[in-house]
């Protein structure tokens, strides 16, 4: 087994706050480790997992865990090979999660055809499972990830798919449609927008579904990511820094998109800190899978 990190197991768990005397057990090691990974200490959380993994080396959670701080450091071919393991070992209500683990660490490499196909995985099991919620996330995920590597007639068909999905969730309430309602006028913009079409009509449906749907009033960062999308891809930079300044300052998604305006604004020293603080991010995410290879790209040149 690789050995992660140097520093004594001991002072890991003092670091992380964990009594020495609890080491024995594996899944509080992997729970500990979670924090460090969070914290971007992948290295040391690695040193937890690998000892999680001596003591037991079937440990779903630890293969699972390793997976992703693999992921965020890079380390993508023995990322996949705790993943793999992961997704063996995992119980039936962790397969799931480890598949879009999966996925997400295709999309960290760069590789949309391979991440699809996991996506595409997923999706076929929640929708044989009559899982139309999880079947509708998972679609709109992978619409996501083909808006954003240049299918834009496969991100509108899967997006389609995921509205398609949500309504037919037999008991979901009122207010779950109308946010299926808004997520999906809110992908035909930004495909529109990637095309190069009029965003127009599919904006004021949506300005007039948020005006009139008590449900949708925290969805007010969402709206503003959609008008620094649109903006940004319409060649405005400042109206999508503008727009884009009462989005989600959380996503790293949403910084990308900021630190890119930020570059054809010719703020060099901005976009940088920007693309600095996307590397600060942690979550093994598609929105970070998006976000981090084009932040460490920047950073290079």
């Amino acid at each position: 087994m690789t050995c992660w990190s140097f520093v004594p197991v001991a002072f890991l768990l003092a670091s992380a706050g964990l009594p020495v005397q609890e080491a024995a057990d594996p899944l509080i090691l992997v729970q500990q480790g979670r924090r460090l990974n969070a914290s971007g200490r992948q290295s040391d959380a690695l040193a937890l997992y690998e000892r999680a993994l001596t003591i037991n080396p079937d440990l779903f959670e630890a293969h699972l865990a390793s997976g992703i701080a693999l992921d965020l450091i890079g380390r993508f071919d023995d990322a996949r090979t705790h993943l793999a393991r992961a997704i063996q070992l995992a119980p039936e209500d962790g397969k799931r999660p480890a598949l879009m683990a999966l996925a997400v660490s295709w999309v960290f490499q760069k590789r949309p055809v391979d991440a699809a196909k996991a996506y595409e995985q997923v999706f076929d099991r929640d929708a044989a499972a009559g899982r139309h919620a999880d079947a509708a996330e998972t679609a709109n995920a992978l619409g996501r990830l083909l808006l954003e590597t240049g299918d834009y007639a496969g991100a509108k068909r899967w997006y389609q798919t995921g509205y398609e999905q949500a309504r037919r969730q037999p008991e979901a309430p009122g207010s779950q449609l109308t946010l299926w309602k808004f997520r999906w006028l809110h992908a035909q913009a930004r495909v529109a927008a990637r095309e190069g079409k009029p965003t127009a009509p599919f904006l004021k449906e949506l300005r007039a579904l948020v005006a009139e749907s008590k449900e949708l009033a925290s969805e007010a960062p969402a709206v503003a990511y959609l008008d620094g999308y649109i903006a940004l891809h319409g060649k405005d930079p400042k109206a999508a820094l503008t727009a884009l300044a009462r989005a989600d300052q959380t996503d790293p998604f949403i910084l990308m998109l900021i630190a890119q305006a930020q570059e054809q604004t010719k703020q060099r020293v901005a976009a940088r800190e920007t693309w600095q603080r996307i590397l600060t991010l942690n979550g093994h995410s598609l929105q970070n899978a998006l976000a981090r290879p084009a932040a460490r790209a920047a950073l290079r040149q």
